[in-house]
């Protein structure tokens, strides 16, 4: 394979933005590169490093057997100069900090990209252990590494938030949850944690992530404790894929996500809402370009990322592989020409994966 030639996959004729399949490469393959800010496990799909392509934050797998190589802060295949520039994320500040109890900040709240701080407010879920456990997720594996603490305090959260944002320059903030067994699914922590945080920084853009609570009220008490915008992540929206990689998760019917979604929308606003679609658990392409259209016609955001086989993931331990970069590419393409058209862009989210970008590639192609 080389620069400005397609994939395996692509089909002879199709006219392919190199430029797009080269970000979903580097999504899929990694790089060859040092990066001091990484994330080896936790919530969500993502096994990265923390890097600025072109500028725009990138999550890439550090891969010592990837293609692609940089040099002289330059993206490489072989031979060919990409044309993308890489930088890494240098290691922040506030990670040389610890509470008065001694917690290291970095185990109460993480840099992602070069200026999003991320946190998981509840390291456990009720659904995590087999047959429950969502196959791509280590949310736990983080914990017992001794890389977090269980629950992160409101008042911990301020303090690292303001030494962020005062060291480091961090201009968002992601919270989510593990799923707690009470019936607000862990809403209620999110909206002690997000008014404690704009108690210590006023204005910081924070995003929320959770399933949808049992009562809709908690998307309402979200928002009046002053979050910017929200996440309810569905993954897949097809049934036989859910029921594969989200065992627990799936039985919270599609119904109860649509419905959280059209309230989020109503109190957040149209495109402060967004949802997880995984490329790679096998859903038929068309159909998810097609359940993304339907997202989209809702106000929701359709977040496109490829699925990637995290350490300590189930899927990981089952031998399952990524998608073909080639099928990235053409799926995101799609949703971001559908997103451009409804006039969508994650960076209007103001905070949250589709305003950071990183884990995907939809910012590249527009979206």
């Amino acid at each position: 394979m080389s620069v400005g030639t397609p994939a395996a996959g692509a089909s002879a004729g199709t006219a392919v933005d190199v430029r797009i399949l080269t970000r979903a490469e580097l999504a899929l393959y990694g790089v060859r590169t040092p990066a001091p800010v990484r994330r080896p496990e936790g919530a969500g799909p993502s096994d990265d490093g923390h890097v600025l392509v072109d500028g725009a934050n990138a999550a890439l797998p550090i891969n010592p057997e990837s293609p692609y190589a940089v040099r002289d802060g330059r993206v490489w295949l072989g031979d060919a100069d990409t044309g993308l520039t890489l930088t890494p994320v240098r290691r922040p500040r506030f990670y040389d900090l610890a509470t008065a109890d001694g917690v290291p900040y970095e185990h109460i709240a993480r840099l992602h990209g070069a200026d999003v701080l991320a946190t998981t407010v509840v390291q456990t879920c009720v659904r995590y252990a087999e047959p429950e456990r969502c196959r791509f997720c280590t949310i736990e594996e983080s914990l017992r590494s001794g890389a977090t603490i269980a629950v992160k305090r409101p008042e911990q959260l301020a303090e690292v938030a303001e030494a962020a944002v005062r060291l480091d320059g961090v201009r968002q903030m992601v919270m989510t949850t593990g799923t707690t067994a009470g019936p607000d699914r862990g809403a209620r922590h999110l909206a002690r944690c997000v008014r404690a945080v704009l108690a210590a920084v006023p204005g910081l853009p924070i995003q929320v992530q959770c399933e949808p609570p049992g009562d809709l009220a908690w998307i309402r008490e979200l928002r009046d404790a002053g979050a910017t915008s929200i996440g309810i992540h569905v993954e897949s929206l097809d049934e036989e894929v859910r029921r594969s990689w989200m065992p627990g998760k799936s039985r919270v019917p599609i119904a109860e996500y649509e419905a959280a979604w059209d309230e989020a929308v109503r109190v957040f606003g149209r495109n402060r809402v967004s949802t997880y679609l995984l490329v790679g658990l096998g859903e038929d392409p068309d159909e998810l370009v097609e359940g993304a259209r339907r997202l989209i016609e809702r106000g929701v955001y359709p977040f496109v990322v490829p699925f990637r086989p995290m350490r300590g993931t189930l899927a990981a331990r089952d031998g399952v592989t990524g998608p073909d970069p080639e099928l990235l590419r053409r799926v995101t393409e799609q949703v971001a020409l559908r997103l451009r058209a409804a006039g969508m862009r994650g960076a209007d989210q103001r905070a949250g994966c589709a305003a950071c970008g990183a884990c995907g590639v939809l910012s590249t192609a527009g979206g």
